[in-house]
């Protein structure tokens, strides 16, 4: 049996026969996922000498996962019920039909499961989302949570953090790369909303030890949101978790500005193994469905994967937003 140590954390026991996990030292972060409703007070002095009490944001959550549902398998609604138990939002890192996209494939079966959570949701689109009509079907479910027919990407603020659901189906959103329209649009809303931290989310890994690989069209979403600051990138299609260290667009170790890249393709499609590991690569595991937990603070975030099988905590960790 295979003990996995990680910061923070007891020792996990994992099944036999999973995939070994390297693991690089963390934060120390407590699991735990209580968010208070109320607000904190900051003192601020006063121009009388008085001081005044200003709200200070409580931390938010948000979750979710990639590659999700497929008719017939139970995957999808194991995840579903984990996230029911969680505060806070949800993202989808694609896929979300993982078969063709078909309109009775979502009203169907995503419907049953991850449906429930829809005024909780905000999805990103995958390649298996476009399977059918262009991915009419896709956009006709999520309405306008799925952003602009045509797009596909829209950003919106959570807590103290701006965030960003991009398109990496590029010939679906008018490209990906450099002075594409969605490349534009990308940095005009990072310029309009300045934020210390940001997370941005879409399918398609530009790093990956999986069997699809590393991704280099969306190069340019990963410069761009380097160039402004952004703290976390998650994506799917790949059906592990993987966690990797700070990074520049290059691949090169950052810790000062990189990003840090998540993969969780692990919604409830069926789980795959690795290719050629990465270097930055921290941590993998593909032995559970489960689900990216976040809790976002104004200056720092730390996360959580948590396995179906009793909300078990796999990795954790935290860090702060570039200054």
């Amino acid at each position: 049996m295979l003990l996995l140590f990680l910061a923070g954390c007891v020792p996990i026991p994992l099944p036999a026969g999973t995939a070994p996990v390297s693991a690089s030292p963390t934060p120390s972060v407590t699991p735990s996922l209580t968010v208070s409703p109320t607000l904190t007070a900051t003192a601020i002095p006063s121009p009388t000498g008085t001081p005044t009490l200003t709200p200070t944001p409580e931390p938010v959550v948000l979750a979710g996962a990639g590659d999700i549902s497929i008719c017939g398998q139970d995957g999808d609604d194991r995840t579903a019920q984990l996230l029911a138990s969680l505060p806070g939002e949800v993202f989808t890192a694609g896929d979300n039909s993982n078969e063709q996209g078909k309109p009775v494939q979502y009203r169907q079966c995503f419907d049953g499961s991850w449906g429930r959570l829809m005024p909780r949701l905000h999805p990103a689109p995958g390649n298996h989302d476009y399977g059918t009509d262009e991915g009419f079907p896709y956009f006709a479910y999520f309405g306008d949570r799925a952003g602009p027919p045509g797009r596909g990407y829209y950003s919106y603020e959570l807590g103290a953090w701006h965030i960003l659901a991009l398109n990496s189906n590029c010939e679906y959103a008018g490209g990906c790369g450099v002075d594409s329209p969605q490349e534009r649009w990308l940095r005009e809303d990072l310029l309009s909303h300045p934020s210390r931290c940001t997370l941005a989310y879409w399918h398609h890994p530009r790093w990956s030890s999986g069997l699809h690989g590393s991704d280099a069209r969306t190069d340019a979403f990963w410069r761009a949101l380097y160039d402004f600051g952004a703290e976390v990138i998650i994506s799917g299609h790949d059906h592990h978790y993987e966690r990797f260290a700070p990074q520049t667009p290059d691949g090169e170790r950052d810790d000062r500005r990189g990003i840090r890249q998540f993969i969780a393709g692990t919604g409830g499609a069926g789980l795959r193994g690795y290719g050629e590991i990465l270097p930055l690569s921290e941590v993998r595991y593909n032995d559970t469905f489960g689900v990216l937990v976040f809790t976002l603070y104004p200056d720092r975030y730390e996360w959580q994967f948590l396995s179906v099988e009793d909300a078990r905590v796999i990795d954790s960790g935290a860090d702060v937003c570039h200054p």
